[in-house]
């Protein structure tokens, strides 16, 4: 069992998040729910902000992504923004136009891959549809199917050699089937209308969607003490949640003087480039950073110096040592599980750590009382990339990467320590009240 005293329960909380979160847009709604119990106001990008907008705790959505954040009374126009910087979306599959497909008296749904998923593990699971259906008026209603879908993978007796070698097209063996009957006479979307809670929805006058495949297996404590935690889309709602836990917990506590901006910003489509409206390389956290700043009466050259003393821990999963597969890792730097978050770093700035950022963590796990991995990638592994850079470089912020250690990342279903989540969210709390 977990050694940390509240890490069982972090773990938990972690699990009903991420089961009430099937897409990016289920994970903004909920994590605002959240926010909304906790006392926070919820802004609109289409109105003017009130000028007590500069102190106070407040949030905004634009579609799949959600900026929170805390400012302290003492705040002014130069104070600086602590930011948690994640993602809310998860390799996957999304549902193309004119998703009723089949054959063979077979239904089934037209997708197209999102992301990088691992092909594989999507295979014999019941999976659910899950996203927004926005109709011609521009209404806009959540859906969540519910168990529905199957990739069904080929018998072995079809194929002797799948053993040594399963190889998987994209276009021909990723269609998902979701019933009998004829294509002619059904209509998912007519399905997906269907299962909007709390409304009446019309299928015909649906003028657009995002919806994504998730897996429905609930997620699972296991292992010979308890040690493990398996769940869908660990990358990125560990994160996520962690900041989400960490910035409401922070907002509930008095604040020393001096204190920072406090902000989380969750970013939609970071597992395809993050370039969006809802993305990091979009403009998305700017426009909230300005606006605040204009609420607390700051200049352009104020804002600039706010800039400077601000700091970005951008918070996505790594790696922890395989192993199966040891010789893909740097033999020296080996994370395991329950080792702590990692410190990612990576020569080239995949990663944005540099010596500043990675002496601040360090000093954060020390004050938090948490240990902490450094990661590196063997060097003939290319390496991936976070929010991180592209915070760095839209707007000048130092930035730090770091986070919760995986394996089977991109996986349907991947697994962390029971510990690690709960620390990372530990050492952000510190880090939203500790001036850099």
């Amino acid at each position: 069992m977990p050694s940390e005293p509240n890490a069982a329960a972090h773990i938990q909380d972690l699990g009903a998040y991420v089961t009430e979160s099937p897409s990016s847009f289920h994970a903004v709604h909920e994590a605002a729910r959240r926010l909304d119990r906790a006392g926070f106001t919820a802004l609109d990008e289409l109105q003017s902000w009130p000028g007590t907008a500069g102190t106070g705790k407040f949030y905004v959505v634009r579609d799949g992504a959600i900026i929170a954040w805390v400012t302290p009374e003492t705040a002014g126009p130069t104070t600086g923004f602590n930011i948690l910087g994640a993602h809310t979306d998860s390799p996957s599959f999304k549902l193309k136009p004119r998703p009723t497909t089949g054959k063979f008296g077979w239904l089934q749904a037209g997708v197209e891959v999102y992301g990088g998923p691992l092909l594989n593990s999507w295979l014999d699971r019941e999976l659910q549809l899950a996203g927004r259906l926005v109709m011609r008026d521009g209404t806009q209603h959540l859906t969540a199917t519910g168990p529905l879908l199957r990739f069904p993978q080929l018998a072995i007796h079809l194929d002797r050699a799948v053993n040594d070698g399963l190889a998987l097209d994209k276009q021909q063996h990723m269609n998902p089937v979701y019933g009998l009957g004829d294509p002619a006479g059904e209509d998912l979307l007519g399905l997906l209308a269907d299962r909007v809670a709390g409304a009446d929805v019309d299928a015909a006058l649906i003028g657009g969607y995002d919806v994504v495949i998730a897996d429905t297996q609930a997620p699972a404590v296991f292992g010979a003490k308890g040690e493990f935690f398996a769940s869908g889309r660990l990358d990125n709602l560990s994160a996520t949640h962690a900041g989400l836990t960490a910035l409401i917990a922070h907002s509930a506590a008095p604040l020393p003087a001096g204190a920072p901006i406090a902000v989380l910003a969750a970013f939609d489509h970071e597992e395809i480039g993050s370039a969006s409206r809802s993305g990091a390389s979009g403009p998305i956290l700017e426009d909230v950073l300005v606006r605040i700043s204009d609420g607390l009466g700051a200049s352009a050259s104020q804002r600039r110096q706010a800039f400077a003393a601000s700091f970005c821990v951008s918070a996505d999963a790594g790696h922890a040592v395989h192993p199966n597969y040891a010789e893909r890792h740097d033999p020296a730097n080996r994370p395991a599980l329950n080792g702590g978050p990692l410190l990612k770093i990576n020569a080239n700035q995949r990663y944005a750590t540099d010596a500043p950022g990675a002496a601040l963590w360090a000093r954060l796990c020390a004050d938090a009382g948490i240990p902490y991995q450094e990661f590196v990638s063997n060097n003939v592994m290319p390496c991936g990339s976070t929010i991180g850079p592209l915070t760095a470089t839209r707007l000048g912020i130092r930035t730090v990467d770091v986070g919760v250690p995986l394996l089977s990342m991109h996986s349907a279903r991947e697994l962390c320590g029971v510990e690690d989540p709960y620390r990372l969210a530990k050492v952000t709390e510190l880090f939203f009240q500790t001036s850099a």
